[in-house]
């Protein structure tokens, strides 16, 4: 049921290629398997989970309720293998378009495809504040790296998300301070026998689905050891603080969409990209600093590419 969308359609040849070369290194038939499960015309149909839709006046936290469950019934995609490519890069329309792609192919996602799914999800939520939050932890000699979607509805916090553990995935919005929100991801994280390491956090996404903006994954790059427990709580008030100032002075003139950006061509394949579209300017200096990024044009047609 892997090599078959949700919908009983066949997956794209390059996908089918991935799944080949991952089913071939564990399995001596792979392949075989792959093509006897490919051409089978009686398999079982899978149900396929439905995209939410809202009346005007269900409220917003039915309406994070309901994405999560969505997101949920997609499950996690443990099979070793990324079905979609997602470039952090890419601007926002771009990933939007993938976004709409996860929602027909309804295929297995892990935490990264989540937060772009919530982010789809959740555009037509104009009082809701999103933001990407991401976490580094270390569990027995290895690192582990995890992001979900920071939200924030009528002042209080929250999070949606996938993850391989229940208390790392959704947090309904009743967190009074992102702080609390974050030390909450970290108590679970301790329950597991993970020590958090980092947390990054991005500033408030659009809601525009058409904008060439980039995500800003990591405003604020927080190192849990070179900071004590009232200067990290400090700093997490500060960067919701940031944001808050952010949204109430406004995001400047409109971002700029497709149409306004048909004279600006894409670089070259295998060009660097940067991180971020805002300038240093804008960010605010974070406990950990790193070297500067070498500058190049943002990948704005890299949205018309298919996984």
């Amino acid at each position: 049921p892997f090599f078959v969308n949700r919908g009983g359609l066949p997956v794209d040849e390059p996908t089918w290629e991935r799944m080949w070369r991952h089913v071939g290194r564990i399995h001596p038939e792979g392949e075989r398997v792959a093509q006897r499960i490919r051409g089978t015309a009686d398999l079982p149909k899978i149900p396929i989970p439905s995209v939410p839709a809202f009346q005007p006046s269900t409220p917003v936290p039915e309406r994070l309720e309901a994405v999560q469950r969505y997101i949920r019934e997609l499950q996690y995609n443990h099979t070793g293998t990324q079905f979609f490519e997602i470039k952090k890069s890419r601007p926002l329309t771009g990933l939007m378009d993938l976004a709409k792609e996860m929602t027909k192919e309804a295929l297995p996602i892990k935490c990264l495809e989540a937060v772009i799914l919530g982010i789809y999800l959740t555009n037509n939520m104009t009082t809701l504040d999103r933001f990407p939050i991401s976490f580094k932890t270390h569990f027995s000699g290895n690192y582990f790296r995890h992001i979900v979607l920071g939200v924030n509805f009528g002042g209080r916090y929250g999070a949606l998300g996938i993850s391989q553990r229940e208390e790392l995935m959704y947090k309904a919005p009743v967190f009074r301070t992102l702080s609390e929100l974050i030390f909450d991801f970290e108590e679970a994280y301790h329950r597991c026998w993970h020590t958090l390491k980092k947390v990054k956090l991005g500033h408030c996404v659009s809601h525009d689905p058409h904008s060439v903006e980039q995500i800003e994954w990591k405003h604020s790059v927080l190192d849990l050891d070179k900071l004590t427990r009232e200067d990290f709580r400090k700093e997490l008030e500060r960067h919701a603080r940031d944001m808050r100032l952010k949204i109430g002075k406004g995001t400047g003139p409109p971002s700029p969409t497709k149409d306004r950006k048909k004279d600006v061509s894409s670089p070259q394949r295998g060009q660097a990209s940067p991180h971020r579209r805002n300038s240093r300017g804008d960010r605010r200096p974070s406990a950990e600093k790193k070297p500067a990024d070498s500058k190049a044009m943002p990948d704005l047609n890299g949205y018309q590419i298919r996984v």
